[in-house]
């Protein structure tokens, strides 16, 4: 981290640091549950909040590969909703607030609220504003955002794994 830091590397999410403005897109598209469409045999996707992964049978994938999804998954509101978290606090950047509320209907606070205020008292995340400046999309606004301490960056899993609704 030292190292990477003196020689003019920003750390944008757990583990990964690139110069100012050359981030990975496809991380932070991944990161930000961006869709996205994988080509050839087991290559994943992410469209309409629906996962699949092409065959991972050569065979069967030569033979038509436009139709050999196989592991289709259509995520729930919920698990939506813990992708949008887990994946979203992997940037140091973190969780918009405006993002989530535009996604869910709901707040931060509302779905999350006895979570985040236990990892806030134990130092592992925090709330951070950032003003976008006026430009094309309208005038200055603040945007709140939830990310992970320091701390919290060394025990992200343990944080992460707070986000996931109970199966019962």
């Amino acid at each position: 981290k030292q190292i990477l830091g003196e020689a003019g590397y920003c750390r944008y999410e757990i583990s990964n640091y690139a110069k100012e403005g050359l981030a990975c897109r496809h991380n932070c598209g991944y990161w930000q549950r961006v869709e996205y469409v994988g080509f050839g045999i087991g290559a994943a996707s992410l469209v309409q909040n629906g996962r699949f992964s092409n065959d991972s049978n050569l065979q069967k994938y030569l033979k038509d590969p436009m139709n050999c999804r196989s592991k289709v998954q259509v995520l729930s509101v919920e698990e939506q909703m813990e992708e949008f978290m887990f994946l979203g606090l992997r940037m140091t950047t973190g969780v918009s607030e405006l993002a989530f509320l535009s996604c869910f209907g709901h707040t931060l606070s509302e779905v999350y609220g006895e979570v985040i205020e236990q990892n806030i008292q134990n130092g592992l995340l925090y709330f951070r504003t950032e003003v976008r400046k006026a430009g094309d999309i309208g005038p200055k606004k603040q945007e709140g955002f939830l990310a992970l301490t320091a701390r919290g960056l060394d025990l992200s899993n343990y944080v992460m794994a707070q986000f996931l609704f109970d199966e019962d």
